[in-house]
C-alpha cells in the first residue's frame, strides 16, 4: 500500500496528537508528504479507520483531521473521503468526542471556529469535551445537507461483508480491558504482560505488507467449454518445442584416414593406375571397408571408374552393396555405353555376390540391343559370343530360361 519509510511517518504524526495541536501535524504532513502520495497515504488512514480496534481516540481524532484539512481549500464535493466523515459522525456507536469533532470539522455545529480547534492536542481535545455543550443533529439531517456533496458509496456485496477481517482482538486480553491501556504498551526494563505489544509496529507492517481489506471468499469461475471446431475454422497450432540435444559424434574426428584413397580414385576416374597404386586402393578398402562412403565416389562417377580401372570399380561395388545407393549405382552401370570393361564388371560382380534378377535381365536386353545395332557382324558376333562366354553371365542365364532361346538366334546370326 505505501512504503516502509511513509508508514513510519505516518505511525508519527498519528501518535503526535497526545502533545501537538492539529496544525502543526497538518502542516508536517503537507511537509513530509508530497502532493501525488497524500492520496494513497490518506487511503491507507481510511482502512485504518475502519475498525475501531486499530488506532486510539487520539489518534482517530488525528487521523480524521488529515482527511478533512488535506482537502479543506477545495469544495466539499471535492474530498474523496466526505462519505466517510458523514458516515463516522452518523455512527451512534462511536464516542461522543470524536462525533462531536468530526462535526466541528464539517461546519456543522457553532460551538466554536475551526481555526480555534486545530489549535489544541488530540489529547487536550478529549480532556476538555463536555458533551452537554453540543446537541447532535439529525442521521437523516446530516446526510440530507451532504447528499449533493458526498460521492456515491461503492457497491458492497455480500462477499465483502462476510469477509474475514486482517485486524482481530487479542485473545489474550479480557473483554472487561481496555485495550488501549498503557499498561499494555511494552515498557522498558519490565516484565511484559500477557496480550501486550508494539501496536505502531504491527500496524505499521500491516501497511506495508497486507490490505486490511480482509481475505474475502472468491467467485469460482470454471473454464467454459471448449467449442466444436467448425470446418472452415483454422485449428489453433501448439507445437511442441522439447527440443532434445544430439550428439555429433563425428566432430573432430580423424578425416585424414581416406585421403590417400580419395586422391587415387580421383585419378582412377581420369585414366588407367599403375599396378602399385590400384594394389594400394584395394589394400586400403580391403582394411578398412568403410573408407568406400568416403572415396568421393558417386553413381555418376561410376562409368568413368569401369572404363578405366573395372578391378577397383568391382571392389568398391562389392563393398557397397549394403549401402541404400546401389540401386542407383545398378541403374548407371546398366544403362552405360556397352564396352568390354562394362561386361567385365559385371561378370565378375555376378561370381562374387548375388545381383538383383531383374538387374541381370535388363542388362543382358541391353547387351542384346547394343550387339545388334553395331555395323560389324564380326565385331557383333564376338561381342554376342563374349557376352555368352561369360560364366557368370551363363549361370544367370540359365537361371533365367533365357539360353537355349538365346543360342538358336545365335546360330542364325552366325551363318
Amino acid at each position: 500500500m505505501i512504503s516502509e519509510q511513509e508508514s513510519k511517518l505516518l505511525m508519527a504524526l498519528l501518535n503526535a496528537g497526545e502533545r501537538r495541536p492539529f496544525d502543526e501535524i497538518m502542516a508536517d504532513f503537507n511537509s513530509k508528504f508530497p502532493g501525488p502520495r497524500r492520496f494513497r497515504v490518506c487511503s491507507a488512514i481510511s482502512i485504518l479507520l475502519e475498525s475501531k480496534m486499530t488506532l486510539k481516540s487520539t489518534q482517530r481524532l488525528v487521523a480524521f483531521a488529515i482527511l478533512h484539512q488535506n482537502y479543506s481549500s477545495q469544495q466539499h464535493s471535492s474530498n474523496p473521503f466526505l462519505s466517510l466523515l458523514v458516515n463516522a459522525a452518523c455512527d451512534d456507536e462511536a464516542e461522543k468526542y470524536e462525533r462531536s469533532f468530526i462535526l466541528q470539522l464539517l461546519g456543522s455545529t457553532n460551538s466554536g471556529s475551526i481555526k480555534e480547534v486545530l489549535k489544541v492536542s488530540a489529547a487536550d481535545y478529549i480532556k476538555s469535551f463536555d458533551p452537554s455543550l453540543l446537541a447532535f443533529p439529525q442521521c437523516e439531517q446530516l446526510q440530507q445537507q451532504y447528499r449533493n456533496k458526498v460521492h456515491p458509496e461503492p457497491f458492497n456485496s455480500i462477499f465483502k461483508n462476510t469477509c474475514v477481517k486482517n485486524v482481530v482482538p487479542d485473545p489474550d486480553i479480557p473483554h472487561s480491558c481496555n485495550e488501549n491501556s498503557p499498561e499494555f504498551e511494552l515498557q522498558p526494563g519490565v516484565k511484559p504482560k500477557i496480550g501486550s505489544g508494539d501496536r505502531n509496529e504491527m500496524i505499521t507492517e500491516l501497511l506495508q505488507n497486507l490490505s486490511m481489506e480482509g481475505l474475502g471468499p472468491r467467485w469460482i469461475r470454471p473454464l467454459p467449454p471448449r467449442l466444436p471446431i467448425q470446418k472452415t475454422e483454422l485449428v489453433w497450432l501448439n507445437p511442441d518445442n522439447n527440443h532434445e540435444l544430439l550428439w555429433d559424434y563425428g566432430m573432430c574426428a580423424d578425416t585424414s584416414r581416406g585421403a590417400a584413397v580419395r586422391d587415387l580414385i580421383s585419378k582412377a576416374l581420369k585414366g588407367p593406375l599403375v599396378p602399385g597404386q590400384q594394389e594400394q586402393v584395394l589394400v586400403e578398402l580391403e582394411n578398412d571397408p568403410k573408407l568406400v562412403y568416403h572415396c568421393g565416389l558417386t553413381p555418376r562417377k561410376l562409368p568413368e571408374l569401369v572404363e578405366n580401372n573395372p578391378l577397383i570399380a568391382v571392389e568398391v561395388l562389392i563393398k557397397l552393396m549394403n549401402s541404400p545407393e546401389i540401386l542407383e549405382y545398378f541403374t548407371v552401370l546398366v544403362n552405360m555405353d556397352m564396352s568390354l570393361h562394362s561386361m567385365e564388371v559385371v561378370n565378375r560382380l555376378t561370381t562374387a555376390v548375388e545381383l538383383p534378377t531383374e538387374f541381370v535381365h535388363m542388362y543382358i536386353t541391353n547387351c542384346i540391343s547394343s550387339c545388334e545395332n553395331i555395323k560389324f557382324k564380326i565385331f557383333s558376333s564376338k561381342s554376342k559370343h563374349s557376352v555368352l562366354s561369360s560364366p557368370g553371365l551363363q549361370k544367370q542365364l540359365d537361371y533365367l530360361g533365357f539360353l537355349k532361346p538365346w543360342n538358336e538366334r545365335s546360330s542364325l546370326s552366325l551363318i
